[in-house]
């Protein structure tokens, strides 16, 4: 393996509506430089999850494919996005006894078995942990310690965020990706990699909220001191605008996706005045007021964010969050941040990667928040130190130790 196939870091947006697929390298100087990208037209997925393999292979291979001509290498690993409402997350707390007994420093093994023990719990049937987050450690009486690694101490504790999904949805994703012809290193929630993309260190400090608006669901996290304290999912996106567009103007779905598009907008001074006309699923053309074309969406976008809100409640951290980034393709309709601004009661911006050279210009858009944020989180796994198996801890080849634990304990009827 060359070097600069060492330094060749994949990113996998399997979205709803578009599959993304972005190719980065590690320059000189640290820095990313996007190398490649590709998209496709998503098929086989609904709100996230596998509903026609082929279709979903072949999405997955059409983009992955435009990515290595215009890259002009091959790509065989990939950091793979996972949404969709088949995820589920919570806290969790983890406690160990630290196994350097006589200069009592803190390990990364150490640090392995605390997250290992807060996983330990009894997931429901039919699910598995996708990831584990630790969001601060206490060593002893010290708390809030974001990495307690040659910290003195004989009792670690830790508080772990694990996201978990569906069994079966995720080795249809597993089982897509591989039939594609590429190994997959991880898969990450991809409301967090868009946070990893669009958020600054003070907004993760200070609460933060992402949302991630795709087509089929509207993926919500919410970081604070650094880490990770809530992810959620809204079973509504893009999709559902689309879809009463076409209700409300009697057309195809087709249709009302090209005018929203094309002519939509969430506030009705951003939208043009001039005369919509749109063809009815019997062909005719009919006029339409922008009013009423703005009226609609404007309606179905305030049922999303109201949704947000109740995560943010759900949360307990409704109070911590001061600011909102929006991302995902949805976000770009013209008014929504607006919109947010007036729904959600707080500072609302647009989230957009920020890379620089390269296809920079390529990918400094909402729409590629998730590909970004897969590789920025590829290349901080690569910085963090080698588990047992590989990179990030890996055993068994594609899948993460935490993987091959979780389908053990389903196995076992634990």
């Amino acid at each position: 393996m060359t070097d600069q196939e060492r330094d060749r870091l994949v990113g996998l947006d399997i979205g709803t509506t578009k599959v993304t697929c972005v190719a980065a390298v590690v320059n000189d100087f640290g820095a990313l430089e996007i190398i490649g990208v590709g998209n496709a037209a998503s098929l086989g997925m609904t709100r996230g999850a596998v509903t026609n393999m082929e279709a979903a292979k072949a999405s997955i291979a059409k983009a992955v494919d435009e990515c290595r001509r215009m890259a002009g290498c091959r790509i065989d690993d990939v950091y793979v996005g996972i949404a969709g409402g088949h995820i589920a997350s919570f806290n969790s707390h983890g406690v160990v006894a630290v196994l350097d007994k006589t200069e009592k420093l803190v390990t990364e093994e150490d640090k392995r078995r605390a997250v290992e023990a807060a996983e330990t719990l009894n997931i429901p049937q039919g699910r598995i942990i996708v990831q584990s987050i630790p969001q601060e450690y206490k060593v002893d009486d010290v708390e809030g310690i974001l990495d307690p690694l040659n910290m003195v101490g004989v009792r670690l504790e830790v508080n772990v965020h694990v996201i978990t999904s569906a069994l079966n949805a995720y080795q249809n994703i597993v089982n897509c990706v591989s039939d594609a012809d590429l190994n997959m290193k991880e898969m990450i929630l991809e409301s967090l990699a868009s946070a990893e993309a669009v958020l600054t260190s003070q907004e993760m400090d200070v609460g933060a909220a992402v949302l991630d608006i795709g087509g089929g669901t509207t993926d919500v996290a919410i970081l604070l001191g650094g880490a990770v304290k809530y992810s959620g999912v809204v079973p509504m996106g893009g999709d559902n605008l689309t879809q009463d567009l076409a209700l409300g103007l009697r057309t195809s779905v087709e249709t009302a996706e090209r005018f929203k598009v094309a002519r939509g907008a969430c506030r009705p001074d951003l939208l043009s005045q001039e005369a919509l006309v749109i063809p009815s699923l019997g062909g005719v053309p009919t006029e339409v007021d922008p009013a009423h074309f703005c009226s609609i969406l404007e309606g179905r976008m305030t049922d999303v964010l109201e949704c947000v809100n109740m995560e943010f409640v759900k949360s307990g951290l409704d109070a911590d969050v001061h600011e909102v980034v929006l991302t995902g393709g949805t976000s770009l309709l013209p008014g929504v941040a607006d919109l947010a601004r007036r729904v959600l009661n707080r500072s609302v911006r647009l989230g957009e990667p920020g890379i620089d050279g390269g296809l920079s210009s390529m990918v400094n858009d909402p729409r590629y928040s998730t590909a970004i944020g897969l590789i920025m989180y590829g290349l901080k796994c690569d910085k963090e130190p080698r588990g047992p198996g590989g990179p990030s801890g890996h055993e068994g080849g594609a899948l993460p130790g935490r993987l091959w634990r979780s389908i053990r304990r389903f196995f076992a009827g634990d």
